[in-house]
């Protein structure tokens, strides 16, 4: 991991490079602000406020669903899956006119697949007596797929569409096939509770909470390393395995930057972005609907990774259209800033938040933070918080600082 000199997306007015697209960086940028963003607890604002119906509606999309279902945050990993997908044509591009060999693109790859598991895991370890093993937040789903992914976008584009089938029927078989646990089984003892509302019954019970094929795969795998205490379960129900569907949505990525560097006329790729996302989201939704496979993002089903998917594809789309296609790009310049910096902005999330606002307490005083009442402090903590952290992105996009894998 390093910190470059790579030469940003340009300033509003000035001549664009022709091998980068400012909307993959402004929709990058745009799913970071959504992380980031958390810092605004809007649900604590929401519990302070029950009868606003506004705060009740930003809180849920503040939020991950219990089980079955999605809300806007939780597009904010499979977007951030997508595009790494959707970079990867551009990034091989621009490797093999430098003249690099095959070989030294395979190893890199490697390389920065394993440097985003170990970021993963560093991350998640910091404040822990001893290192966290563990496979299911972004950077280290994505690390797990990279290496297949990078391979795939070596292959022509119908082997492509041949991997992704592949996965999502062979994850919804897999899972269709382990056995459902007994009767009598204590779903208290892996932390469901047994009033718990969200429990699926009939066929859809294979994608249960914590008694699934990719939570029996984790007490095995995840006890494989040194651990505080032996693994029995994960409170949210994510997992390992869910880096497989995950793959699948990098592939959806892979896909649509495909398309973008493509010969069709740019109204064309718009068209097809739309046509896909409409598509994967009505087939996503589809196999929910008809029981065949519930829609969970957190052990990332077939049916989320379809329905995902055609959210990113539509996102891309608006984004591509309005801001490459339209040429309006001076809007989109705050989120070019955190775009072109987003593993950087991810660290600062997971570190730097209770810091910074800590300190703006301690300089500025708490008073000035409850001027619009006590229900509005997290907003406007959080807020300021979020403020510093863009204006030294902001900083570092000036100097041309860049962290990349």
């Amino acid at each position: 991991m390093t910190a470059t000199a790579a030469t940003p997306s340009p300033l509003p007015g000035a001549r664009a490079l022709p091998a980068r697209l400012a909307s993959l960086d402004a929709y990058r940028g745009f799913v970071m602000f959504l992380l980031l963003a958390e810092v605004l607890r809007l649900c604590e604002v929401a519990a302070a406020r029950p009868a606003s119906a506004l705060w009740a509606f930003l809180c849920h999309h503040q939020s991950h669903v219990e089980w079955v279902g999605a809300s806007l945050h939780d597009l904010i990993q499979p977007s951030f899956s997508f595009l790494v997908g959707a970079a990867l044509p551009f990034s091989l591009a621009a490797r093999s006119v430098s003249g690099q060999p095959r070989a030294r693109m395979i190893a890199h790859a490697l390389w920065r697949a394993a440097v985003l598991v170990a970021l993963g895991i560093w991350l998640r370890s910091v404040g822990r007596p001893q290192t966290y093993f563990t496979f299911e937040d972004t950077l280290t789903q994505i690390g797990l797929g990279y290496p297949f992914l990078f391979l795939l976008a070596l292959r022509p584009v119908r082997d492509q569409w041949i991997a992704l089938a592949a996965i999502l029927v062979a994850y919804w078989a897999a899972f269709a096939a382990y056995p459902l646990p007994p009767s009598g089984f204590d779903y208290a003892a892996v932390g469901v509770p047994p009033d718990w509302p969200h429990r699926l019954d009939g066929f859809a019970a294979h994608w249960n909470k914590n008694s699934n094929l990719a939570w029996a795969f984790d007490v095995w795998f995840l006890n494989l390393f040194p651990r505080e205490r032996p693994f029995a379960f994960n409170g949210g129900g994510y997992a390992t395995l869910s880096f497989i569907p995950t793959l699948g949505t990098m592939i959806l990525g892979l896909l649509a930057g495909g398309v973008l560097r493509g010969p069709r006329p740019p109204s064309a790729r718009v068209r097809w972005l739309v046509a896909a996302g409409l598509i994967a989201l009505a087939s996503g939704w589809a196999l929910d609907g008809i029981g065949l496979c519930p829609l969970v993002k957190r052990i990332w089903t077939p049916s989320f990774t379809l329905w995902s998917g055609g959210g990113c594809f539509l996102l891309l789309a608006a984004f591509y259209a309005v801001i490459d296609v339209l040429g309006h790009r001076r809007g989109a310049f705050p989120l070019v800033v955190i775009g072109m910096n987003s593993i950087a902005a991810y660290c600062m999330t997971e570190l730097w938040p209770r810091f910074i606002q800590e300190s703006l307490k301690t300089h500025l005083g708490e008073s000035v933070f409850h001027i619009f009442g006590d229900a509005y402090v997290p907003l406007l903590l959080g807020a300021a918080g979020l403020l510093v952290i863009w204006l030294i992105l902001l900083w570092m996009y000036q100097r041309r600082i860049l962290l990349r894998i």
